[in-house]
């Protein structure tokens, strides 16, 4: 198979700031930064580089400084040179796409999640005699298992939206759901709207589709010393992205919204319906993080139920377990129309004949009662938002850190452009963490970074005090004054 490319405007967005603040030859400025690149997927492997004339003349610079960057990636093992293709990237060793290096001891911040539920291992012996039932049939059905649309169904309904089974169907989590949608709803060169920051996944699967994406802001709060600045999305930019580049659809994550941890105001959810409906738009809402709720001063019920008749069939839900009950879990759904569930299921054969039926199995069972199960979710989140303020508080005064009432992770504002060199100065401390560009689009969020809050607390703990190391040993002087924001979001 030919190595996809990127070319030299694109790499060229990717890149930011290379240079930064970091000392030393700027080959190894260059080397640092596409490796970190193609560490944390940015630049997947078996792409192809630009060739090292156009590069160098892109970024203007000397051709031999180039080379001899490309020189360090391929001896690092980060490319290799293949005839007819020039420098292609690849993974050193056997570190998959996403930068977790599997041969080494690391801490891994790159992934904000949870340890596995306490009730999940109970909950599968309960259902095993279930289980045995099953093994008559098939166990292929791409609407999934109606005992779970049933569950999934109820929980909409008591949440505030009530829910038909043939509203519901079951995916192989939330990841696939993003990926079933944008295959199915998408055609080359069609709109969507999305916000900046994100979920890089879900850019993934919209752009893998040929989605052009338009982005809507994202601003992190204020912070705990109480800076009230602006913060969340902006109605008037919310309309003008609807209104001035005709969406096929919306994608967004409006409750402990994925890196920032902001909720969208109960106000603003109804425009967002009424705009997508005037504009022919779906909204696909991303709710797999909802219901991981601390302690937030309003509770929102299903975004749908914020629409009149008409505006409200504008949005499709999606969730998952992943979040609430475990990541390896891998069991989500998709509650829309039910004529848009039929061309999914349809659709679906292609990639996949359905859910497991076990772990379908399991996820009912939990859904059945699903507030205590939450319970120990948002006691455990509390104790390592609590720790992980505490411990960045005392680390890095001179962060921004915001008021976090619910999520999985801390977007962090660093202050100065240095979130990339901060993202590999910390590997060699140890510590595996996603640098802020890797949440937005053409190389910024660089005065960011997110750093997760569900793990163990002993293990927040080391990751913290390596993230500190790292930090101290970053260039100082050449940071700007730590009231510059200039990329906030």
């Amino acid at each position: 198979m030919s190595p996809t490319r990127i070319g030299t405007r694109s790499l060229l967005g990717l890149l930011g700031d290379w240079r930064g603040a970091a000392p030393g030859p700027s080959y190894l400025a260059l080397f640092d930064r596409i490796r970190l690149l193609i560490l944390d997927g940015r630049i997947a492997a078996d792409t192809r580089l630009p060739a090292e004339r156009d590069l160098a003349a892109t970024l203007g610079v000397s051709r031999t400084m180039v080379s001899a960057a490309y020189r360090e990636l391929r001896e690092a093992g980060y490319t290799e040179s293949l005839r007819g293709s020039g420098s292609v990237t690849r993974l050193p060793g056997r570190a998959p796409i996403g930068g977790h290096d599997t041969t080494g001891d690391y801490i891994d911040f790159t992934k904000a999640t949870l340890p596995a539920h306490p009730e999940l291992y109970p909950a599968t012996q309960r259902v095993m005699d279930d289980y045995a039932r099953q093994l008559g049939g098939s166990g292929l059905d791409p609407f999934g298992l109606p005992e779970l649309r049933e569950a999934v169904a109820a929980r909409y309904t008591q949440r505030g939206l009530p829910t038909s089974v043939d509203q519901v169907m079951i995916t192989i989590g939330a990841q696939h759901a993003i990926f079933l949608l944008a295959r199915v709803l998408l055609a080359r060169g069609d709109r969507a709207v999305v916000e900046l920051p994100s979920y890089p996944h879900a850019y993934e699967a919209l752009r893998a589709a040929g989605a052009r994406l338009v982005p809507v802001t994202v601003t992190a709060n204020g912070s705990a010393s109480g800076d009230d600045r602006r913060h969340g999305w902006d109605a008037q930019e919310i309309e003008q992205a609807f209104g001035r580049t005709g969406p096929t659809l919306a994608y967004l994550m409006p409750d402990f919204h994925n890196p920032t941890g902001e909720s969208m105001p109960e106000a603003l959810r109804p425009l967002v319906l009424r705009e997508a409906t005037r504009n022919g738009a779906l909204v696909v809402i991303d709710e797999t993080t909802a219901e991981l709720d601390i302690d937030r001063p309003q509770s929102f019920v299903p975004f749908p139920a914020y629409g009149d008749d008409v505006s409200s069939e504008s949005a499709v839900l999606l969730g998952s377990v992943g979040k609430t009950v475990w990541a390896g879990m891998r069991v989500g759904w998709i509650r829309a129309q039910p004529g848009l569930i039929r061309k999914l299921a349809a659709a679906r054969y292609a990639g996949d004949l359905g859910t497991p039926v076990l772990e379908q199995l399991i996820v009912a069972d939990l859904l059945r009662d699903f507030e205590p199960v939450l319970d120990v979710r948002r006691e455990q989140l509390r104790e390592g938002r609590d720790a992980v303020l505490r411990m960045l508080g005392s680390h890095f005064p001179e962060w921004r850190l915001p008021r976090l009432h619910g999520g999985l992770a801390v977007w962090a504002g660093l202050g100065a452009p240095v979130s990339s060199q901060l993202a590999l100065a910390a590997r060699a401390q140890g510590l595996l963490i996603t640098a802020g560009p890797r949440f937005g689009l053409d190389g910024a969020l660089e005065r960011f970074i997110r750093v997760p809050i569900g793990q163990p607390t002993a293990e927040l703990e080391r990751g913290i005090e390596a993230l500190a190391a790292a930090w101290s040993g970053l260039s100082r002087s050449s940071l700007p004054p730590v009231d510059v924001f200039a990329d906030v979001v």
